[in-house]
């Protein structure tokens, strides 16, 4: 599914923190309209979220914020583009948790997702669900753990993809729980839910956003979630915390990131208007409501300290489990 030898060489270019509680100072930002890269389609969660935003700034800020999709490689062709582009404010990235994936299952990845894109903002988190077809027996966590048991191999899985982060959650929570399930690749969420709801696959994983519909619909059967507590789209689906495996968390996430070397002054405003833009209670609500996300709207610091944990946690699993991507 992805073709490293897609990704074209990226300049190395020096990480820009930014310091909020500071005051901002005095700029121009923005002169002319500003571009939004998303390294996805149309569609999904990434590009939904840029699209709401600039819908917002351009109005508060009088210039247009442009959605420009760059899809490819999980992610990483877009992240590439804004890794390299002119760091002048003018360019932004929008990610998804696969950006953290990626150092480690990407092989040669040209550019440094760390040192080569400065961090803005961790947008929001939301659990991923694991679900099964109305038809299968499974009431609960417990209740696949006690089949895989009894008969290994025989429970399948889909995902929307080797290497995505339900891939990497269930790996974690199979060697945690010591027993095993057979993985089925998709590539996306479209196919893997159509086989769920086909009943071609024993379960599911994805995020809320994409399963809650059809659990509601009474086609599909939520049996956990990933975050540490329930989710606010599904109050009545026990967290994974509580069927046995106390403290996890396996959450999906959105950020900001720019070109490293954006002035600081302009990184401030941007920040500042993002903030606005969340504190709006039309956009937390369709934000929570429409997309299962639970807002962060993090400092810069933050989000840098989010993913290097989160590309040191994932990578491990990616080693140890010898995991590569389709």
């Amino acid at each position: 599914m992805i073709r490293p030898n897609l990704l074209h060489a990226a300049i190395a270019l020096t990480v820009a923190l930014t310091a909020p509680a500071a005051p901002a100072q005095k700029t121009d930002w923005p002169a002319r309209p500003v571009r939004f890269i998303v390294p996805f389609p149309p569609g999904g969660t990434t590009d939904p979220l840029a699209r709401l935003v600039g819908s917002k700034l351009t109005p508060m800020l009088g210039q247009q914020f442009i959605v420009d999709n760059r899809s490819g490689a999980s992610g990483s062709l877009g992240a590439g583009i804004a890794a390299k582009a002119t760091p002048d404010g003018y360019t932004f990235l929008f990610v998804f948790d696969t950006h953290a994936v990626n150092p480690s299952l990407i092989p040669n990845l040209p550019f440094d997702t760390v040192k080569d894109l400065a961090p803005v903002m961790l947008i929001a988190t939301a659990p991923n669900t694991i679900v099964t077809n109305a038809s299968r027996p499974y009431r609960s966590f417990a209740d696949v753990i006690k089949a895989a048991k009894a008969k290994p191999d025989a429970v399948t899985y889909g995902s929307i993809g080797s290497g995505s982060l339900g891939h990497l959650t269930l790996t974690l929570v199979q060697q945690t729980g010591g027993f095993k399930i057979v993985h089925v690749p998709y590539k996306g969420g479209g196919p893997m839910t159509v086989d769920a709801l086909g009943g071609n696959v024993d379960l599911a994983i994805g995020t809320v956003a994409l399963l809650t519909p059809h659990v509601k619909g009474g086609k599909l059967r939520a049996i956990a979630v990933t975050g540490d507590k329930r989710s606010t789209a599904l109050p009545d689906v026990p967290a994974l915390s509580e069927q046995g495996f106390p403290g996890f968390s396996a959450l999906a996430w959105w950020g900001v990131f720019s070109p490293a070397g954006v002035p600081k002054p302009v990184l401030d405003k941007f920040h500042a208007e993002l903030v606005k833009v969340f504190n709006l209670p039309d956009v937390r609500q369709q934000l929570s409501e429409t997309l299962g996300m639970d807002l962060v709207v993090s400092t810069p610091e933050a989000l840098q300290k989010f993913l290097v944990s989160e590309i040191a946690r994932w990578g491990k699993v990616v080693r140890e489990h010898r995991i590569r991507a389709d």
